[in-house]
């Protein structure tokens, strides 16, 4: 079974996610701050690139919206602070700006009666954050509860770093990182799985993440381990004939999917949690929602088939 679900690939799906951390934590140690290109956090979206600029991109760190038109006077007071605050903020958040008139089918979708309007999406979620101008100070409080959200709920602990930002210059040598000071216990954590201790596993994930709650290899172990041992003592046929049988059953609906992703149905698993979200609602919706979510942990954020299925997932959450 832990031969389906391998930690060596879940590693690696997250290997650009550490660096880009581990940078930053170096950055500040040295009192310094990462390279953000200004061009990078205030962007232009529209219908055709929503889904790559907006929903891909919120699964690393929030995106906010601003809606506006030429038109419109607040607008003309709002957009520059929210530019201004995007640079300020240096990647915490993306500014993505939106066109009403160019894009009524936006619009439409966000149910939005008036301008300025300013939304956030999160880990493929829509959330509605104020309408109309508001003070700065207001804004700055929104902000840091979005970003806090982001965290707590969603695990986004991402700064929007450019791609290239960080590079090595040309010829120079690769330098080996230092050993990190959770090194022993994550080591410990692989070697539970291994043998198929997973309930090892998991308490040596928690243990780093109590310590360390950013760490995404112990994110990603600590999905993984949860996965394996929620799957270990299952009946597989009698788990897909429930599932079968039992369509609305939630609970049925999530062993199916995490039998499906053990199996290597990668797809299959997400689309089931997606249509479950969809014909839900309240704490069943939410259930789902989550468990998804720590499904997408477990394949790395940087896998095509996450992308695709938060995109799902926002088309059914609103």
């Amino acid at each position: 079974m832990s031969g389906v679900v391998d930690l060596a690939a879940v590693k690696a799906a997250g290997e650009a996610k550490v660096k880009a951390e581990q940078a930053r934590a170096e950055a500040a140690r040295q009192g310094g701050a990462v390279a953000v290109s200004p061009a990078s956090l205030v962007i232009d979206v529209d219908e055709a690139g929503f889904e790559s600029e907006v929903l891909q991109r919120s699964a690393e760190v929030p995106v906010v919206l601003d809606f506006w038109a030429e038109w419109c006077q607040p607008c003309k007071q709002l957009s520059p602070l929210l530019e201004r605050l995007a640079q300020e903020y240096n990647g915490r958040f993306v500014l993505a700006k939106v066109d009403v008139d160019a894009n009524q089918m936006l619009m439409q979708q966000f149910g939005i009666q008036g301008i300025p309007a300013v939304f956030a999406v999160v880990a493929g979620q829509a959330l509605p954050l104020f309408q109309g101008a508001a003070p700065e100070q207001q804004i700055r409080q929104t902000l840091d509860q979005l970003i806090q959200v982001a965290e707590e709920r969603f695990g986004l602990t991402g700064v929007a770093v450019d791609p290239e930002a960080g590079a090595a210059p040309e010829g120079a040598a690769a330098q080996e990182p230092p050993a990190g000071p959770y090194d022993a216990l994550l080591e410990a954590a692989v070697q539970a799985l291994d043998a198929g201790d997973f309930a090892g596993a998991v308490q040596a994930y928690r243990n780093v993440l109590s310590d360390d709650p950013a760490n995404t290899e112990a994110k990603l172990g600590l999905a993984q381990a949860q996965l394996l041992g929620r799957v270990g003592g299952l009946d597989p046929q009698r788990v897909r004939q429930e599932a079968a049988e039992k369509p609305a059953d939630v609970t049925a609906q999530l062993a199916a999917a995490d039998l499906d992703l053990v199996g290597g149905h990668v797809e299959d698993a997400f689309g089931r949690l997606v249509e479950t979200v969809r014909r839900t609602a309240g704490d069943d919706r939410d259930a789902a929602r989550v468990r998804l979510l720590e499904l997408f942990e477990v394949i790395g954020p940087d896998d095509p088939r996450v992308s695709s299925a938060r995109s799902a997932l926002a088309r059914v959450l609103f």
